[in-house]
């Protein structure tokens, strides 16, 4: 007999509670519950012997099945999700870094049906209002987003079971758009080759930790991918997903309002409560929650310290170091008023470093040195931090031992005994000031480039070594960073952590603020006016140093010349393959490539202050920009015009005669200079690239737009002719280079070719104003009559006749010239 099912097992059972049938019948029999069925099945009989843990919802996880299921009681209940990964690729230039976390979103629980659905609240369009319709109106106009959708197991009061392996089973981090993105191919999650880590799962109070292992499946195509991963056609990961409650609102903690000059970060959304006369774009500073035990008190124990844990993975002397350095944000914090507020301890021995209620510091690997990053997980609503994670890559320190050696060449028979110790003291000295960094960009704050301008003004600067020559007229590296916070940093802490009370006396007591470090000269200058090679601020500068961009050149002019002509094999360990020696040159050669970028921006100069209206109507900071003088603006260009002659560029003739190919098993890589001529090194490509490092901020087009409309208003200013008679002398028209250059000629030539191939950029790229681009257009004509005009000799004549035949057959007819790219330059940053 076929069993019963839908109405008949039901009109069976009444059957059976009404004796008309026996139980034990086999009509009766067919009525029992058949295995599967939704409709005789209960959370307990789903859930039997699985493991329950409570939390922000209840988890059971089914290691035998491989899944995770999750207890929902609470619906249209916000709350934040977070990814992660723990387990990562290792390249720097596709990005997927162990520890790295993910976007906080806040996301809620609706049932529709049988069915659980995930969705994705859109926190950019609020309405902060006490009136239900108000807020309802704008939830209505903009779109959320669906995440996930599961099918409820079983319903036992208000509580739904829902199998939730699926949505940790999808790529919720963004590794395949990551790996499309940085050429590597198409990649997608093969769920048969990935599995949830029910034993990984864990739930606590305020949050939830669940992982699962992705298998992206992909072309195995992209170099990076090659480069790292065990078999690139299948690349594993591990992605965690953090749920998170919300802190409450009404808990007495209120978020700040963000000004410009604040120093940090900030939330923004757009909240359509806000009075009319009012902006409804709002901004609020990204912060800790820190309180004090006795707010009267000006300086007060706090109820809950900031805690960073560094990770157990970082060695000594790198562990210490980094302890080290973090912690020097605890005195800042005694300053603004909280007595041991901030501390940084190792991490204890089996905590889940990924548990998102730990503030970590990663110690990274990677295939070859890259970037480090510290990233603020932040409530949407009130910029509240709720996680700091630092990711430190873990080669920069070699990358700085590296240049020590280079600059100090500690291996030669008459070095002192400790100075290679030297070169390790100097790449901790940074390393300590690199945690406290990114430790500092987790607590809310972010760049300051102008900080360099006080000496050690802040660890949110990025920093140059402080070098000079000794007595003896070698490269010192004594006392290469700072130690310690500086006074920009006492200033943010204070500013953005201070208790000064509520409503308008908290706005008087940061607007004093604001004006004294203004009237200290506190610069602040961040990425978006200081990372493009065409921007203007002469202060808002990476890596340089000293409060004089002219005389810091000097100074590395000087420190430059003596280590090219010294450099060595003392340089180089004994046990390194020779060929190494090129890639130690790099460093040496383009000692000054950051400062020659704070050369270029002089040139078009144009200091502005990041502040508000009323700052500016009360005095404490300025409107406008201030252009740089027009004699500081000739004194860059000079400099920078030298940088592409021969006597700069070339190298000195014993250093050409030992550079030594790479040894058999090593090759070049991307920290060498590249190369044209098979195996030996390339001195045309270093000098091309060399000159392509101040072409590249010189004949930027925002700057020479700059440059025309200083000029206009001021005529003292230098102009556009100014540059291209200033550099074309230098280059193409100087006169003969003196024999003492090693292949002065051919050196000379390799910078004009750099040179032009800049200028014919500039004027393709669509980016020059039309009179602006008439100048330019105009300079290479008459540099095409002058080589007319100046034939020359041997390979100088061939040279002059094609860059001739190039500039006019280019401005005949653009479309009919394929222009070259400037030269590749070996990566600088990061140091």
């Amino acid at each position: 007999m076929r069993p019963a099912t839908g109405k008949g097992r039901v009109l069976l059972a009444l059957l059976v509670s009404a004796g008309l049938l026996a139980e034990g019948s086999a009509l009766a029999a067919s009525a029992s519950p058949v295995p599967g069925v939704a409709a005789t099945t209960t959370l307990a009989d789903l859930t039997r012997d699985l493991p329950k843990q409570g939390g922000l919802f209840d988890l059971w996880r089914d290691t035998a099945k491989g899944r995770v299921l999750l207890g929902v009681s609470t619906l249209e209940q916000p709350f934040l999700l977070v990814s992660s990964l723990p387990y990562a690729l290792g390249s720097n230039d596709v990005g997927l870094d162990r520890g790295q976390g993910g976007e906080m979103q806040m996301v809620h629980f609706e049932r529709h049906g049988n069915k659980l659905f995930l969705l994705r609240d859109n926190t950019a369009y609020v309405a902060n209002s006490a009136d239900a319709d108000e807020r309802a109106a704008v939830r209505e106009s903009f779109a959320a987003a669906v995440l996930w959708t599961g099918e409820i197991l079983a319903t036992e009061g208000s509580l739904h079971l829902v199998d939730f392996s699926s949505f940790l089973l999808a790529d919720r981090h963004g590794v395949s758009a990551r790996l499309a993105a940085t050429r590597q191919g198409n990649y997608q999650v093969d769920t048969a080759r990935s599995a949830v880590l029910a034993e990984q799962a864990r739930a606590f109070p305020d949050n939830l930790e669940l992982e699962a292992l992705l298998t992206f499946s992909g072309p195995a195509s992209g170099e990076f991918v090659r480069q790292v991963a065990a078999d690139a056609a299948s690349v594993a990961l591990r992605q965690r997903i953090s749920m998170v409650r919300l802190p409450a609102l009404d808990s007495g903690w209120r978020p700040r309002s963000y000004h410009p000059y604040s120093g940090g970060f900030d939330v923004s959304y757009f909240d359509f409560a806000t009075p009319l006369a009012s902006s409804i774009d709002v901004h609020w500073q990204v912060r800790h929650r820190l309180e004090k035990i006795d707010p009267s008190a000006p300086v007060s124990k706090v109820k809950k310290p900031i805690v960073y844990y560094v990770d157990r993975g970082a060695p000594e002397p790198v562990r210490s170091a980094l302890i080290e350095g973090a912690s020097w944000w605890a005195s800042a914090f005694e300053k603004a008023g909280f007595r041991d507020a901030f501390r940084v301890e190792l991490l204890p021995e089996g905590v889940d470093a990924m548990d998102i209620r730990y503030n970590l510091i990663h110690w990274v690997h990677r295939a070859t040195r890259g970037w480090s990053y510290g990233n603020a997980l932040a409530d949407p609503r009130t910029g509240q931090i709720l996680r700091g994670a630092v990711t430190l890559g873990s080669q920069r320190v070699r990358q700085d031992i590296l240049i020590a050696e280079s600059l100090l060449a500690p291996y030669g028979k008459d070095a002192p005994a400790d100075r290679a110790q030297l070169a390790e003291q100097m790449a901790l000295a940074r390393l300590r000031q690199l945690a406290a960094h990114e430790v500092g960009h987790t607590l809310g704050f972010a760049h300051n480039f102008a900080a360099s301008r006080h000496g050690n003004g802040s660890v949110m600067d990025y920093p140059h070594p402080l070098l000079k020559l000794d007595g003896a007229g070698k490269p010192s590296l004594a006392d290469a960073y700072g130690v310690g916070v500086g006074p920009w940093d006492d200033y943010i802490v204070r500013y953005i952590y201070g208790d000064f009370g509520q409503g308008e006396q908290e706005q008087q007591a940061l607007a004093a603020l604001r004006a004294s470090a203004h009237q200290a000269g506190m610069q602040y200058v961040s990425d978006q006016d200081a990372r493009t090679p065409g921007a203007s601020h002469p202060d808002g500068l990476l890596w340089d140093f000293g409060a004089d961009s002219l005389r810091s050149w000097d100074q590395l002019t000087a420190v430059r010349q003596r280590a090219l002509s010294g450099f060595s094999y003392d340089v180089l360990p004994a046990a390194r393959q020779a060929g190494e020696l090129e890639a130690r040159l790099v460093p040496v050669y383009l000692l000054q490539r950051y400062q020659g970028e704070a050369l270029a921006r002089l040139v078009g100069g144009a200091s502005f202050d990041s502040t508000s209206a009323g700052d500016i109507r009360a005095g404490s900071a300025l409107a406008g920009t201030r252009v740089t003088p027009a004699a500081q603006q000739k004194q860059a260009l000079a400099r920078l015009s030298d940088t592409f002659t021969a006597e700069y560029l070339a190298l000195p003739a014993a250093l050409l005669d030992v550079l030594t190919p790479p040894a058999v098993g090593y090759e070049r890589g991307r920290e060498y200079f590249a190369s044209r001529m098979a195996s030996v090194f390339d001195a045309l490509s270093m000098v091309e690239a060399g000159a392509a490092q101040t072409a590249t901020f010189l004949f930027d087009a925002e700057r020479l737009n700059r440059l025309a409309w200083q000029q206009a208003r001021d005529a003292r200013q230098p102009g556009v002719d100014t540059v291209l008679a200033q550099v074309l002398g230098k280059s193409w028209q100087r006169g003969a280079v003196p024999a003492s250059v090693a292949g002065g000629e051919a050196v000379q030539l390799a910078a004009n070719w750099v040179v032009l191939d800049a200028l014919l950029n500039v004027l393709d790229s669509g980016k020059l104003h039309p009179q602006v681009a008439a100048q330019v257009r105009g300079g290479v004509q008459q540099l095409a009559a002058w080589l007319q005009q100046h034939p020359g000799q041997g390979s100088t004549a061939a040279s002059r006749k094609q860059a001739a035949e190039l500039i006019l057959a280019y401005l005949h007819d653009p479309h009919s010239v394929k222009l070259r790219t400037l030269p590749v330059i070996p990566p600088g940053a990061p140091i």
